[in-house]
């Protein structure tokens, strides 16, 4: 669609150039000069349009007549051509501007957000005969396809930690505490009597709420919370985060990098068929 647009668009300057301008190469030169400049920010941007810019100035002839045929004509013919070939091995034209949006999903997460984009698109300061869209998108299947070859095949399945320690949201943050302790382990899901995953629980959320809410002193809050001493009669829901996203066992690995690299995750349940986490 580019194309055809950046072909008309060029000729009908080319008609204006030749009608206005006496002079057939000072013409010719700012019809092609005004061309390429009118392409580059209407994103329409045709090489060979330019040169019918140019065509047009140098027939000699009445400039819209000759936009219109065989101009238009021929090139409306092959953007037929180009439909019913397109339809015909299953692909769709014109092809749709869009991207990926960041990573590898449509939920808004990825590896690099727009303004990173917007600064090395800045940084490199040339023109690209690419819609940004499009850009966007290669980029993103590039760094997949890149994280699958650093990654290969592995899946949750292959590096989840067995078995899985779990508390309920009733249970006081005392008990999940000493839990985390004595497995070494530093979040449990939270779950409720039917195994059902409502939240996570983490070491950070203690020690989040022993600094916020610390009225005799972080220090010793803090020192309560190492001794046990701490959250006595507190449930665990109070402190859980109720957003936990919960991933398949047999999810690769290269679709959480962005859940870890901006969607704020350090630690994801992985449901399997034998238990819901």
């Amino acid at each position: 669609m580019a194309s055809f647009v950046g072909t008309v668009l060029s000729a009908l300057v080319g008609a204006a150039a030749q009608a206005l301008i006496v002079d057939t190469a000072l013409a010719c030169a700012v019809a092609v000069g005004l061309s390429v400049m009118l392409m580059v920010p209407l994103r329409c941007m045709h090489p060979p349009g330019a040169g019918f810019a140019a065509y047009v100035v140098l027939e000699h002839i009445n400039g819209v007549a000759l936009v219109a045929f065989p101009i238009l004509f021929n090139v409306a013919v092959l953007l037929l051509c180009a439909v019913i070939y397109n339809a015909l091995t299953g692909k769709r034209y014109p092809h749709p501007q869009h991207s990926l949006k960041r990573g590898f999903s449509s939920d808004g997460n990825g590896v690099f957000a727009p303004e990173d984009l917007d600064a090395a698109l800045k940084h490199y300061n040339q023109v690209l005969d690419i819609s940004r869209a499009d850009l966007e998108g290669l980029m993103h299947i590039a760094g997949r396809s890149a994280f699958n070859r650093n990654f290969g095949n592995l899946r949750c399945v292959d590096i989840m930690s067995q078995p899985v320690f779990a508390v309920e949201s009733g249970v006081p943050q005392k008990e999940a505490w000493a839990l985390m302790k004595q497995e070494r382990v530093k979040a449990l899901p939270v779950v409720d009597a039917d195994g059902v995953v409502l939240g996570i629980v983490s070491i950070s959320d203690f020690v989040r709420q022993a600094t916020l809410d610390a009225p005799e002193g972080v220090a010793q809050r803090i020192r309560h919370l190492v001794t046990g001493r701490s959250a006595q009669k507190a449930k665990v829901e109070a402190l859980m985060e109720t957003e936990a996203q919960v991933v398949e066992a047999s999810c690769l690995l290269v679709d959480l990098v962005p859940l870890f690299s901006t969607g704020g995750c350090h630690h994801l349940p992985v449901w399997t068929l034998s238990a819901n986490w």
